[in-house]
Order: C-alpha cells, then structure tokens, then sequence
C-alpha cells in the first residue's frame, strides 16, 4: 500500500511564507518532497490538506488558486505512478516512487518539449516553421526569466500573465496572436503525446488574426529607387536590382528567387514552384527582367541570380 499526503511546514522565520511537502509512504518507510509552493499559515486549512485564498486580497487569491491547482495535478502524477509500479506487479519503494516523480518532472517541462519539436522541425526541413518556434520559445523564456516550467503546470493563469507580459513590450495584437497561437500548438502536441491532460490554458488568450491596414510603395518611388546612382556602392546596388527583380517578378520571394535556374527560362516566360506552398507559377519576361538577368548571369552557374554561390 502506498499513500501520497500533503501538508504544511511552517517557515522558522516570523512573518515568512512557510512550504508545502509531500509525504510518500510505502512499506512504511516515509520519503519527503519539499515543493516549491510557499504560503501563510492562515492560507492552510490542516483538516482538508489544502491551501485556502484570502477573500479580501485578489491578487493573492490568484495565487493560490494556480498552487491548488498544481497541488492537484501532482497529486495526480503521483497516483498515475504508483498505479503503473502496481500493474507491473513488481516490488517498489517510496524512494522509487519519488524518484520517478521527479524525473517526470525533468522531463515533460515546456522548455524540453519546445527544444525537442524545433529539432524533429528541422529534421524534417521544415525550417521556417522551427525558426518561429524558435523565436517563440526565446521569448516564453525572458517572461519566465529562464525558469522552466512542467507542460502539466501551464494553466490560464499563466497565459494570462504571459499575454499580459507581450503586451508590456509593445508588442502589436497580431505579434501577440503569433506567439500564443504557437504556444497552444507545442501544448497540443504535449496533450497527443500524453504528456498532459487538456485543461484549456487558452480559453481566454488572444489568438486571432486582426486586418492590418495595407502598405505600399508608390511607382514614383519605385522610379526614384531604380534611377538611383549606385556605381560607387556595388554592394547596394545589386541588393537594389534584386529587390526589382523581385518587384517586376509580381511580388516574388527572396528564397524562390535564389534558387531560380538558368532552365527556368522557357520561350520568353519564367516557370517556378514556390517553396513554401510548392504552387507552380509562370512570369512572362519583360525587358525589366531581362535587363538584370543578363547584368548578374554568371556563365558557370546554373542559377539565374548571383545569390547561391557555386563551390
């Protein structure tokens, strides 16, 4: 029989918030956990094994709501634990019992699992996509100041702080949008790996798409930059051809147009796929096009644009 208790240990300290610990009982020998929840004594109820929140101070109450319910979703790792040492039907010890408690505590943290999904991303080439997870984790970490978290301990509590926290940086409602929208991703991934039950951490977080209002240069500009006297400055002068190449290319990307070749030029049109939908397009090529073609082609490359280099 193995038994799981919570209590109360005061701080030595008057005035000081005392911790909660966990009590793992098997065979009778008794292993202690010392969490890192702190509380007051008037926010223990001792009979119930459970903290209670101040009714006059909200902010607190907030607080130890998010600690009752990690206390319970502890809990319940630790009954998960005990029940799979039980049904292997071999024998165990309180020590076993916490030390895999812990592992699992190690191992299905928010940070970890972020870290693993970049990787299998970039396995499986999808770059663009593990760069904005990358970017989002960056950012989960300067609000969480580096400390990590177990998938199983994001509530809406904490997404609310964190929606809040962008907010602080100035950050546009669709940049905010951005990073919850792949927060709630890598959770979902956790919640089909079973690392975490579905507690709906994004019930109230932003994660819609506003209409921005369209930007666009002016032909006149458009003019003034092609016009431009570059002959001093060759550097910037074929990051301003390629900019109208991609321009006079209707809107073209800089990856698509990297990697054109030489043999994407058929009868007076330009055939490609775009790599990030794989959509095949045709350009008809206009003297523009034409004109910075022939400036940058490079005999011995393959490639229509001087940008991928051939060693």
């Amino acid at each position: 029989m193995s038994t799981i208790k919570v209590k109360f240990r005061p701080s030595t300290v008057a005035g000081r918030p005392g911790s909660i610990v966990y009590l793992v009982t098997r065979h009778r020998i008794v292993r202690q956990i010392t969490t890192d929840y702190k509380v007051f004594p008037s926010e223990w109820n001792k009979k119930w094994s459970t903290v209670i929140a101040s009714a006059s101070d909200n902010e607190r109450a907030t607080v130890i709501q998010s600690i009752s319910q990690r206390l319970c979703w502890d809990i319940d790792r630790f009954n998960r634990i005990i029940n799979n040492f039980n049904n292997r039907r071999c024998d165990y010890s309180s020590d076993d019992v916490i030390a895999e408690f812990q592992h699992t505590m190690k191992e299905n943290t928010l940070f970890r699992f972020m870290e693993s999904t970049i990787l299998r991303l970039r396995q499986l080439k999808h770059t663009g996509t593990a760069n904005n997870y990358r970017a989002a984790l960056n950012s989960f970490k300067r609000f969480r100041e580096d400390e990590d978290i177990s998938v199983e301990a994001i509530d809406y509590i904490l997404i609310e702080d964190y929606q809040a926290y962008l907010k602080t940086t100035g950050l546009a409602p669709n940049s905010i949008s951005f990073y919850m929208r792949i927060l709630r991703a890598v959770y979902n991934r956790a919640i089909e790996q079973e690392l975490t039950q579905d507690r709906k951490p994004f019930r109230f977080a932003f994660t819609s798409v506003e209409k921005t209002l369209k930007r666009a240069i002016t032909l006149k500009d458009i003019k003034r930059i092609k016009d431009l006297d570059l002959s001093s400055m060759p550097n910037i002068e074929i990051a301003r051809d390629i900019f109208l190449f991609l321009f006079f290319c209707r809107g073209m990307s800089f990856i698509d147009a990297a990697f054109l070749k030489k043999a994407d030029m058929q009868n007076g049109m330009l055939t490609y796929r775009r790599h990030k939908t794989n959509q095949l397009l045709h350009i008809r090529i206009v003297n523009q096009i034409r004109e910075i073609i022939d400036r940058y082609s490079v005999k011995k490359s393959p490639y229509l644009l001087p940008i991928i280099s051939i060693q």
